[in-house]
């Protein structure tokens, strides 16, 4: 086989790994939908979390929620208890699902990913 051709398949799977690897949901994240969602927030003890930007947040956002932006969610964890339920939203649920693997590595139990964020809530 000629080098190029291997260099190309090695660099095309590379890049599928890391699609993947981005993509796919964090094990011992719970997925719930924004209708589901709307039970949730009337539930006492619980975190909800919204990742997107300050200016996203101001712009729309569901009440009970609590602006802290993706960027600098890793040093704002001790905000919130490992011990309680914490939802996560974004704007169309990629930001969260990042989210949702921080706060899974920085030990936070129960971690619920709302999918389609904000593009989906009515």
């Amino acid at each position: 086989m000629d080098s190029r051709v291997i260099i190309y398949t090695i660099l095309i799977l590379f890049f599928l790994w890391i699609l993947i690897r981005n993509v796919s949901p964090v094990k011992g994240v719970k997925q719930m939908t924004t209708t589901v969602l709307k039970s949730e927030l009337k539930s006492q003890g619980k975190q909800f979390i919204d990742v997107r930007t300050p200016f996203e947040f101001r712009t729309k956002h569901i009440k009970g929620f609590k602006n802290i932006p993706l960027a600098i969610l890793p040093q704002q964890t001790n905000q919130l208890s490992k011990d309680r339920e914490i939802f996560v939203i974004c704007q169309s649920g990629m930001r969260s699902m990042k989210a949702s693997k921080v706060l899974k590595k920085q030990g936070f139990k129960s971690v619920t990913n709302v999918k389609g964020g904000m593009n989906a809530w009515h």
